[in-house]
């Protein structure tokens, strides 16, 4: 009996752990709904009476008139009073190319077929697609026809009125361009035909880069969707997720070349304009304090990287400290546009009446189809003394000669005495041995340098500036410094850094000199580092020194 037992179980056990008894025998498909619309998706599904292999599903058919994107594969085994079946379920989205009445072919695996599916396809405008659609994807493009280079915006919206799982958006597609996403994802919410739509909204510019006719593909939206349970009892049953894909319509578009008539760096925009400021008023413009030119570079249509270079030439007598461009890029009325914003701090070296070059940037209107210019008008602008400037004190030299006083007596030798004759030759000597060392102090004694007080003071002032790192008090001590350093010819008297750099003639001091110029003047004034002017400015002062020892010193004969 025992064994009897142990028989039929060990028999029963076999079964499940066998093979397929069963040859395949039927497969089946269906789809989830029926009619469909045009750009969304719905689900074929393909079911065998057996445990087949993943691969044998054949979905080449299909592409004739559909997009078919991915098929995933479920395998299922159970067992109903000791009999055992066995399913696989292939899974795949389609989404249909044209509106239209299709059939989905019968589709074969192994040695048997599915029935043939009919398909019909509603347009997106059909009254009865607002019905069916979940979802679906609407895009708005800027122009259809524009030239190379040309930014064009496509705005594409996703509509869903189903629950989101997850999901991804791709990019739009056109050969030989560029395409940036501009700013980040947008949601709101809207009613179509009484059907409440969530909606992400994505802005792209595109930049064509080659002539001729395209098209542009729209983004493919992938993802899963809430869907109430088929489970039988929903005292345990939950939400499931199915599959949805989406994509927007194709639009075509026709790239024109750039006219051959067009001349210099190629701008095509619906509007560009320069305009300036200047802070703060060019009325009160004086000698030495800086006043700041700002340049606006303003484009409709262009991205801030084909903005051009905005410079700004000077005339001789003022210096211009360039600070780095600001670019800015944003929507409006659904076009893009870019703004490039420069700041040129300027100081005037001297009192003067100056003129100001324009400044011309040629661009192609892409309304008119014609060559313009956007101008900044020459411009006279007058420049104030500055009482409150520093005026170096001049240098005064001395060439003083200290002579040895010499304390001349009366004698009265009485007429006849030969002491008379001794006194007279005694007195001849003394005044030759007189002139015999005034001729020789003069040749041989070093001149004597007056300097003032402030002047004493400049130099080592200058190195403190330096070791606190403080560029304003060391840019007032530059001239100061120069003149009591180069005091010994008054040709050497300086007025204003300029000079002084220009009289130095120094590769690094000019570098050094430029570079503070720009962290005092900058529009955002910089941390300056002293330790490079430091080491200059020992180097020119040990120099200069040795120069001057050299003209002073002189032997004794």
């Amino acid at each position: 009996m025992v064994k009897l037992f142990s028989g039929f179980m060990f028999g029963i056990i076999g079964l499940l752990l066998s093979p397929s008894i069963m040859a395949l025998t039927l497969v089946s498909a269906s789809i989830d709904k029926n009619p469909v619309v045009v750009n969304e998706s719905f689900v074929l599904i393909v079911t065998a009476n057996d445990d087949v292999n993943t691969n044998a599903l054949d979905t080449s058919p299909l592409m004739e008139n559909f997009i078919v994107g991915r098929t995933s594969v479920s395998s299922q085994t159970s067992m109903v009073n000791f009999k055992t079946s066995r399913t696989t379920k292939w899974t795949t989205v389609l989404i249909p190319r044209k509106a239209g009445s299709y059939t989905i072919p019968p589709l074969t695996i192994e040695d048997q077929e599915t029935q043939a599916i009919d398909v019909i396809v509603l347009a997106a405008s059909d009254p009865q697609a607002s019905k069916q659609q979940d979802l679906f994807i609407t895009s708005e493009i800027s122009g259809k026809e524009v030239y190379v280079q040309q930014q064009l915006t496509l705005t594409v919206k996703l509509h869903f009125a189903a629950e989101l799982k997850r999901g991804s958006l791709t990019e739009p597609t056109l050969a030989d361009s560029n395409i940036t996403q501009i700013g980040k994802d947008k949601e709101s919410e809207t009613i179509i035909n009484g059907r409440r739509y969530r909606v992400i909204e994505r802005s792209y510019a595109i930049s064509p880069q080659k002539s001729g006719d395209y098209i542009l593909k729209s983004p493919v939206f992938s993802g899963e969707i809430m869907v109430p349970s088929t489970r039988r009892g929903n005292f345990l049953s939950f939400a499931e997720t199915k599959p949805v894909s989406v994509i927007g319509d194709e639009i075509p578009l026709v790239i024109l070349p750039i006219p051959e008539n067009y001349t210099g760096a190629w701008l095509p925009s619906e509007l560009l304009a320069i305009h300036q400021e200047w802070q703060p008023s060019i009325d009160s413009f004086k000698v030495g304090e800086p006043i700041t030119r700002v340049i606006t570079l303003t484009a409709a249509g262009l991205s801030e990287e084909q903005l051009p270079e905005v410079n700004m030439p000077m005339p001789a007598g003022l210096k211009v400290y360039p600070d780095q461009a600001e670019l800015h890029t944003g929507m409006n009325n659904n076009r893009l546009v870019s703004q490039k914003v420069r700041n040129f701090a300027v100081v005037a070296n001297k009192a003067g009446t100056y003129q100001l070059p324009e400044i011309v940037i040629p661009w192609w209107n892409t309304k008119t189809n014609r060559l313009q210019q956007a101008t900044i008008a020459a411009q006279t602008i007058t420049v104030l003394p500055n009482p409150d400037q520093q005026v170096p004190e001049t240098v005064e030299l001395a060439s003083e000669i200290t002579q040895p006083k010499q304390k001349i007596e009366t004698v009265y030798v009485q007429q006849g005495s030969w002491l008379q004759w001794l006194f007279l030759s005694l007195w001849l000597l003394t005044s030759f041995a007189w002139l015999l060392t005034y001729f020789w102090q003069k040749e041989s004694k070093p001149k004597t340098i007056k300097v003032t007080r402030k002047h004493n003071d400049a130099y080592h002032s200058l190195i403190n500036a330096c070791k606190k790192n403080d560029a304003q008090q060391a840019l007032s001590l530059i001239v100061p410094w120069f003149n009591q350093l180069y005091s010994k010819s008054d040709s050497s008297i300086s007025s204003t850094i300029s000079t002084v750099v220009e009289q130095c003639n120094e590769p690094e001091f000019s570098k050094a000199i430029l570079h503070l110029q720009q962290c005092v003047f900058g529009k955002e004034q910089q941390d300056w580092q002293g330790k490079q002017l430091l080491t200059i400015l020992n180097d020119l002062s040990k120099n200069q020194q040795q120069v001057n020892t050299m003209n002073t010193f002189s032997l004794n004969p």
